[in-house]
């Protein structure tokens, strides 16, 4: 028995260090990557999207910093393998279509499942940023509808 489970734990060894020498770690440093404002077309006033990350295939998943001043937000969109968003500044609001709006604060984390229509910003008075890390099906993480026009707290 003993010799079985030092043969598994060698060939698990010669394993690790195949991959290990084809793969490497990488470190992106910070404030490495330049920010950019968000594109009008999906956002209502100012956002500023900081990239941190892109996965390699097979991974997909990618990450980012966005934050939003007083009264910003996403349009509605939906994501096509859901998303999670950690606050980690300020007061925020999500939405779920036919849902009513909900306050956020930092260290709150957001768990949107995929195909759900939602939008997230800031409240009229607070700034907000959040961590999103969302996964791309076939390449695309995210699906951008119509503006959000009015926000109703009730529904």
């Amino acid at each position: 028995m003993k010799l079985l489970f030092a043969t598994g734990i060698s060939l698990l060894l010669l394993t690790s260090v195949g991959t290990a020498q084809e793969a490497m770690v990488r470190i992106t440093r910070s404030g490495s990557q330049p920010p950019a404002i968000g594109i009008p077309d999906y956002y209502t006033g100012i956002v500023r999207k900081e990239a941190l990350f892109d996965a390699e295939a097979p991974a997909r998943v990618v990450g980012g910093v966005v934050t939003y001043e007083p009264g910003a937000r996403t349009a509605w969109h939906s994501h096509p393998l859901g998303q999670v968003l950690i606050i980690s500044a300020g007061v925020g609001l999500v939405q779920q279509w036919g849902q009513p709006v909900q306050e956020v604060r930092e260290g709150d984390i957001i768990w949107i499942p995929a195909g759900v229509k939602h939008w997230h910003g800031a409240t009229e008075t607070s700034r907000m940023r959040h961590v999103a890390v969302t996964e791309a099906l076939d390449g695309k993480s995210v699906d951008w509808m119509e503006k959000v026009d009015t926000i109703h707290h009730d529904g």
